[in-house]
């Protein structure tokens, strides 16, 4: 349904984002990420305690291609 929008301002968007005004069929942000953290990282909450003596992360990645993103839409 149409509408009347009035004065907007954009102070910023993101790499992924999607900034929209107006009718639209379909909206698909598409973004890939490959992250690495060792133990621990993403725990959140109070009073956490994460004992881990020997840890490593291991960034290398020996593949030459990962799962792509041409299909997502």
């Amino acid at each position: 349904m149409p509408a009347i929008v009035g004065v907007v301002q954009v102070i910023s968007i993101g790499s992924s984002g999607v900034f929209h005004i107006g009718d639209v069929f379909s909206i698909c942000p598409v973004s890939t990420a490959k992250t690495f953290a060792g133990a621990g990282s993403f725990i959140t909450g109070d009073g956490i305690s994460v004992y881990n003596e020997k840890s490593l992360t291991y960034t290398i990645d020996d593949e030459a291609v990962d799962q792509g993103i041409n299909f997502n839409l």
